[in-house]
């Protein structure tokens, strides 16, 4: 708990620290605003020809699309700076965090705040919200429990894989090209339901490359779309334990790999 209140505070003077050039967070805010606003609005002119995509009604996709935003959001928050880790291996940069009382995943995570994240908050939170309307959901407090653990959840799986990719590079010295490789495949295919896939594809992306848990399976619960699902509808249903187990296996595979970091004089 002592390390968390710490990493907290870490965080949140590197957010205060990001805010002080107001121009720049303003610019950088608007632009991943308008970034994640134009990809939605393609998947509004595509469904608005087709009606439906696999079943889906445009108003569950924006519902899909928003959690998928917020839960990225969230996964930045947590693991931002994890794209400058190869960076700062290869400089020897990374040596600070291991002279410190604290976890140097932890300090590493918490160094600074991607400002861009704000811009995919808000509008993962405004078509999540538009979505709703459109759909008429009807919210129950287990349902919004259950939302908001699957939001930490898939936070934990896009995080985690980050993080697991990241650990690599103790060994490597190289993972940042795998890093965005992964990012851009969270981002071009957990925006949308599995079902469009085929059944193999379907549990690559469930059990290889686990984007199911981030948005979808969590979606279908509370859409009530699990029968679709070719995996167990219990599967959806635990998608925030997956959420936390692959956090814990992400944090023990990055403090292994830990070891066989060498500073830059050696």
């Amino acid at each position: 708990m002592a390390q968390l209140a710490t990493g907290l505070a870490l965080w949140t003077a590197g957010f205060r620290s990001t805010l002080q050039y107001r121009t720049d967070t303003f610019i950088v805010i608007a632009m991943a605003l308008a970034f994640q606003c134009t990809g939605f609005a393609f998947v509004w002119v595509l469904l608005s020809r087709f009606e439906s995509l696999a079943g889906w009604s445009l108003g569950q996709i924006a519902f899909l699309y928003g959690l998928r935003l917020i839960v990225h959001a969230v996964a930045g928050i947590l693991t931002g700076p994890i794209f400058s880790l190869e960076t700062q291996v290869r400089s020897g940069e990374f040596d600070r965090y291991l002279l410190r009382p604290l976890s140097p995943l932890v300090q590493f995570m918490t160094q600074r705040v991607e400002i861009s994240i704000v811009g995919d908050l808000l509008g993962g939170i405004a078509i999540f919200v538009l979505a709703n309307r459109t759909i008429g959901l009807a919210w129950s407090p287990t349902s919004v429990v259950y939302l908001c653990l699957a939001i930490a959840g898939g936070a934990l799986v896009e995080g985690s894989v980050r993080i697991l990719i990241g650990a690599a590079t103790f060994r490597t010295l190289s993972s940042q090209s795998l890093e965005f490789l992964s990012d851009s495949v969270f981002s071009n295919f957990a925006n949308y339901p599995l079902s469009i896939f085929g059944t193999i594809l379907q549990y690559v992306f469930t059990f290889i490359v686990p984007l199911a848990f981030v948005a979808y399976l969590p979606a279908t619960v509370l859409l009530d779309r699990t029968a679709e699902l070719q995996v167990s509808p219990s599967l959806a249903f635990a998608a925030p334990v997956v959420g936390l187990a692959l956090g814990f296996l992400a944090a023990r595979v990055f403090n292994n790999e830990l070891r066989h970091y060498q500073s830059a004089g050696h």
